[in-house]
């Protein structure tokens, strides 16, 4: 069984820089550095992996439903060990992305491969739709990933669809 020391030695050997908020509770920076947005946490025997995505209050009233919608899509189509949610607060609250993983059977590369996917802010977050489809978050932000486009980079195969940028904000 891994132990929050494991959890520590392997976050020490990721490319990530972190600190440790409290016991058992850890704020990842992105690769540069430059940006704290992710929270490891320990919960009994289950590693919790929390991401700010995007501020709420940055995203214009009238297109809240839209990205809303286009979340709940991801949900139900690229996300294996997570979800998208939203946390409220007095400043309008925030998008989230937050992932789970059972402590006892991790290992570093599955930690990194976390890391990795809710956490390379240094350029533009990527997801991939079951037919391949590239979708991109347009740009990285002190806080977060912005969600100011989602686009379609890549057609299935066989498809006459162009590619459509959406905008929020």
């Amino acid at each position: 069984m891994r132990t929050r020391e494991d959890v520590e030695a392997y976050l020490a050997q990721s490319p990530y820089p972190f600190r440790e908020l409290e016991e058992s509770t850890w704020l990842v920076q992105d690769r540069s550095g430059a940006r704290e947005n992710i929270v490891v946490r320990l919960s009994g025997d289950i590693v919790l992996f929390r991401v700010n995505v995007i501020d709420l209050a940055s995203i214009d009233a009238s297109r809240r439903e839209e990205l809303f919608a286009m979340l709940l899509e991801l949900n139900a189509s690229d996300m294996l060990h997570g979800a998208y949610g939203v946390a409220k607060s007095d400043a309008g609250g925030k998008v989230l992305l937050t992932s789970a993983m059972r402590l006892e059977d991790l290992d570093y590369s599955e930690l990194v491969g976390t890391l990795d996917v809710n956490g390379d802010l240094s350029g533009p977050m990527t997801t991939y739709d079951r037919r391949g489809q590239q979708k991109s978050c347009a740009s990285a932000t002190p806080t977060g990933c912005k969600v100011t486009e989602v686009v379609s980079s890549k057609a299935p195969a066989g498809a006459a669809e162009k590619p459509r940028p959406r905008k929020y904000g």
